[in-house]
């Protein structure tokens, strides 16, 4: 599957736990990345400081359903049943 562009979900919806630039702590689930602009594109999709995880990630039907608000809700309900409590 084609990742769709400017969902955006993967940018969303998880946590990140490794620093990133503009994130050195990296990023809690929920929270916009901001290197996420505002087309919904990521601006260091090809900067080799894209973290391993967002460059691991890879778009399937499992994963980001049929649309973005599926793929939103996909993504934070892994989020929630994998993140820490």
């Amino acid at each position: 599957m084609q990742c769709r562009i400017g969902c955006g979900a993967c940018c969303i919806a998880p946590s990140i736990s490794s620093a990133i630039p503009l994130h050195p702590f990296g990023k809690p689930a929920g929270m916009r990345c901001l290197h996420l602009d505002v087309q919904n594109k990521c601006s260091i999709f090809l900067h080799p400081s894209r973290p391993l995880v967002c460059r691991g990630f890879q778009a399937t039907e499992d994963s980001c359903g049929s649309s973005a608000e599926e793929a939103m809700a996909i993504l934070s309900e892994w989020e929630n049943l994998t993140g820490s409590p």
